[in-house]
């Protein structure tokens, strides 16, 4: 439970500095509500993608470090 809460920490953390740096450097100051809402939903698919791939990497990799304990 403590690696999951762990894991799902680091991978928020990356999906608001994905979606922070999208807003703020790619689509900065949109002009219509329609532009702000395209470019919130990019962000939030790229940053959501990327937050969950960091988070299953994470997990992947600490399930195959204990795997390797266990058999040695």
């Amino acid at each position: 439970m403590k690696q999951i809460f762990i894991t799902g920490v680091i991978g928020g953390l990356m999906g608001l500095i994905i979606s922070f740096s999208i807003n703020f450097f790619l689509i900065p100051l949109p002009e219509t509500v329609l532009a702000s809402a395209i470019g919130n939903g990019i962000s939030g698919l790229i940053s959501g993608f990327m937050g969950g791939f960091i988070g299953l990497m994470m997990y992947l990799k600490h399930l195959n470090s204990k795997e390797n304990k266990t058999l040695n």
